[in-house]
């Protein structure tokens, strides 16, 4: 089934891969199947339409699983666990309290962005949402500022973390398809993510904020409001326990630019720390103590964090795997090849490519990952015949892509829209808006920040 109606073999190969992903799609959004199921059936389908040997398209599915989880499932795990101590202990609520003080309260939405980003860092968004709500809720009662103006900003500083900057899990899936520098990412990604969080955040949550006035669920402040006092850890300890995996990864990336054939054995041993598992690894042991048993928990309470927060992270991995599986069909079965052929040919910019296939991905499955993945998958190979492409920019632009237009098959849509107690209406004019801009002011500064670099 390799070729249709007299078509070029690559036409064809893309005409399969559409078929896949229309199949794929279909099946998430309007059947609600579950989509490691549908991801793993859809890679299955490709790869027999494209022409695989059975053998060959098994192999590429359980190796593109794999080889993706290798290290993004270690990645995720560990950053949880750094989020449930950064919650137990009370540094989340530590580090708004600081910064509300900091910004004073006609600023506290500017605070909260920061929040939001610093927070971001470790944790998944979904699980930055449930951990960063009850600040969201208690601010907005203390300050008597309308509660999207203070929600934007905590979603615009965790949306920001999840599609652009590293170590987080999707971006990490980039760099490791395209081989590009953690360090430089990390640095890009910040000349871009602040000004287009500051953009989606505060100023478009101010707008917003006079424009839809929402309370938040009654039951949901009742549960936050009782919860027990605490002494909360210190801010400066705080900081440093989340930023430490990435303060790691930024020595690690200049001890390779000032040494980079590690003839040195300091380099090699800071290239060994700023790898991103040990990075997060170090991380995680360190919170142990800073923010585990410095804060007086026993050794049983630390241990029991560290493994009732994995079991929720079971369905991401799986998707994410599967993600891969999907990806690997894609490169195996020549389908990235025949893209980046035609691609090539038609002299596409790479930056503005990666962003538009993340974009259409993301807007049809819903997933900011899946998205992520699927489109590194396709844009691997043609950045192995564009060689003049700055390769790290190419990562923003496709976790740019990646937060377009979340809509109704966005899990994250739904989550924003109850938490916030707004109607569907109203959470497309803000939620939607937001990552809009997030996705569009995105492209725009690293179009512009790539004829710099």
């Amino acid at each position: 089934m390799s070729s249709i109606f007299g078509l070029s073999h690559n036409v064809t190969l893309i005409i399969w891969a559409l078929v896949s992903i229309a199949f794929l799609v279909t099946l998430i959004a309007k059947f609600k199947w579950n989509p490691f199921v549908t991801l793993l059936i859809s890679a299955l389908l490709l790869g027999f339409l494209a022409g695989m040997k059975p053998a060959d398209n098994i192999k590429a599915v359980t190796g593109g699983l794999g080889g993706t989880l290798g290290t993004i499932a270690i990645v995720i795990g560990l950053g949880t666990m750094l989020g449930k101590m950064m919650a137990e202990s009370g540094g989340a609520e530590r580090i708004a309290n600081t910064m509300i003080r900091i910004f004073g309260e006609r600023r506290v939405h500017w605070a909260m962005l920061i929040v939001g980003f610093i927070v971001g860092i470790p944790v998944f968004f979904e699980v930055g949402v449930i951990l960063l709500i009850p600040i969201v809720f208690i601010v907005a009662k203390k300050t008597k500022m309308p509660l999207l103006q203070i929600g934007i900003p905590v979603l615009a500083g965790l949306s920001t973390v999840h599609g652009l900057v590293p170590p987080h899990p999707a971006p990490m899936i980039a760099i490791g398809a395209y081989g590009a520098d953690i360090g430089k990412t990390i640095l890009y990604s910040l000349i871009v993510g602040l000004p287009t969080a500051i953009l989606a955040g505060p100023l478009f949550g101010k707008l917003i904020g006079s424009k839809i006035e929402v309370e938040p669920p009654t039951k949901l402040v009742e549960q936050f409001a009782t919860s027990d006092e605490r002494i909360l850890p210190g801010f400066g300890i705080t900081l440093f326990t989340i930023l430490l995996p990435v303060i790691l990864m930024l020595i690690g990336s200049v001890a390779n630019i000032i040494d980079p054939l590690a003839t040195s054995s300091w380099t090699v041993f800071c290239e060994f720390i700023g790898h991103e598992v040990i990075a997060l690894l170090i991380a995680v042991v360190f919170s142990f103590y800073s923010l585990g048993f410095a804060r007086g928990f026993t050794k049983e309470e630390v241990s029991r964090f560290a493994s009732d927060c994995l079991a929720p992270t079971a369905t991401i991995i799986l998707i994410i795997g599967a993600g891969g599986a999907f990806k690997q069909v894609l490169i195996t079965s020549g389908v990235g090849d025949a893209i980046a052929a035609i691609a090539t040919s038609a002299h596409v910019n790479i930056i503005f490519f990666a962003w538009f296939i993340a974009a259409l991905i993301r807007v049809a499955t819903g997933s900011a990952t899946i998205a992520m993945t699927t489109a590194a998958g396709i844009i691997a190979p043609i950045l192995g015949q564009t060689p003049d492409a700055n390769v790290e920019l190419v990562v923003l632009a496709t976790g740019a892509g990646s937060l377009i237009l979340s809509h109704v098959n966005d899990a994250g849509f739904w989550m924003v829209k109850e938490f916030f107690n707004m109607s569907v209406p109203q959470t497309l004019k803000s939620w939607t808006v937001m990552e809009t801009i997030l996705s569009v002011v995105g492209l725009i500064l690293i179009l512009l920040l790539s004829v710099v670099v």
